[in-house]
């Protein structure tokens, strides 16, 4: 089978970190045996002016569009038309995807993946999102099938589509061989993966080492990522007398992230609003215990004798929650923890979600000839 996927979240040369789950899964796509083009909607500044480039093995065409601008909008619908020709299925990727779409329906069998944090946390919107957005998640009605990364995401989708159909297709966190876990000194090491962003609330996570540190439990932090509160944190940290508790690494690649995962006691991720949140999941497949906000999908995999969701936004809440989780957990080996997700987000077990996925697309798409 043919796929075209259309997606305004893919990797250029001005943007390498961009859509970097879509790359994974139009690969476990891939492994099904059909041929995957990819169609990226690409806005104004992450466009590097190439048009057709390859991209981890696929065909990849460019059309400009800022989703800001209705009149790019409406040119990136037309350029669709022969771009989407020949296409078996189209499967749209991030709500952005869906703008051009929906004034140009595609022929073919439609099947929509969405991640977006705004449909369940729209308090973290700019105020001019919020305003638009009860009419902008009308198109989500639009697609055949619409997969959403966990049931807390697909709840607002289902208000959206009703009686349509409306699956969960979970991300992709392989299975690793996970790294010893280490001998537990005297100073608890702890690890944050994520952008240093006010959603993620890294501010908190210093504010909690240092009430850690007024109970007398040495503990450090290590902030894996980047962003726009990175020079906030340090300097949080440098106020509170943490300047040696607190390291902020930069964004490291996969290998990377697996080496800080390794040598840590516990992660840590104080989040606001998530919906799948990727990284507490790597955590746990690299066998490490976690306490993380209780906002988000996170609380449909995490095992509570592994880790612990915290409700409230509150340092001695969360200070509470590292104590007694790293105490439960002192005695279980990093294969016992990552066991408690085991294959869940395997490469097979999504590709075998998109399939379901579009087999039902076909049967409604039929169904209505």
């Amino acid at each position: 089978m043919r796929i075209v996927a259309v997606t305004t979240w893919f990797p250029s040369s001005r943007a390498p970190g961009s859509g970097a789950f879509v790359v994974k899964d139009l690969q476990a796509i891939a492994t099904l045996g059909h041929e995957v083009d990819v169609v990226h909607l690409v806005p104004p500044h992450e466009d590097d002016g190439t048009r057709t480039v390859r991209h981890a093995g696929f065909r990849v065409r460019r059309v400009p569009m800022s989703t800001q601008n209705p009149v790019q909008i409406a040119r990136a619908a037309g350029d669709l038309a022969p771009l989407l020709s020949g296409a078996d299925l189209v499967h749209s990727m991030a709500f952005s995807s869906l703008l051009p779409l929906v004034l140009h329906r595609p022929r073919a069998p439609w099947v929509h993946t969405e991640h977006w944090s705004g449909l369940t946390s729209p308090h973290t919107l700019p105020r001019s999102w919020q305003g638009v957005l009860p009419v902008l998640k009308g198109v989500l009605a639009a697609p055949d099938v619409v997969t959403a990364v966990c049931e807390y995401l697909a709840r607002p989708i289902h208000e959206v589509r009703g009686e349509r159909v409306t699956q969960v297709v979970p991300c992709i966190v392989p299975p690793v061989d996970p790294a010893p876990r280490p001998e537990r000194g005297p100073r608890l090491r702890m690890v944050s993966v994520g952008a240093l962003i006010e959603r993620k609330d890294p501010l908190l996570a210093v504010d909690t080492v240092a009430e850690l540190a007024r109970r007398a439990v040495d503990a450090e932090l290590t902030f894996v990522g980047d962003g726009d509160l990175r020079a906030a944190v340090l300097q949080r940290a440098a106020d509170l007398g943490l300047a040696d508790a607190v390291r902020v690494t930069g964004v490291l690649d996969t290998e990377g992230v697996r080496e800080e995962l390794a040598r840590a006691d516990l992660f840590f991720g104080p989040t606001r609003a998530d919906n799948f949140f990727v990284s507490a999941a790597e955590a746990i497949v690299a066998g490490r215990p976690l306490v993380v906000g209780a906002t988000g999908g996170q609380g449909e995999y995490i095992d509570p004798r592994v880790g612990e969701l915290v409700a409230t936004q509150d340092a001695a809440a969360y200070a509470d929650a590292i104590e007694r989780v790293d105490a439960s957990t002192r005695d279980l080996s990093a294969p016992e923890i990552a066991a408690t997700v085991g294959d869940r987000f395997s490469v097979p077990t999504v590709a075998a979600g998109y399939e379901a996925a579009y087999e039902t697309a076909r049967a409604v798409r039929e169904s209505r000839r």
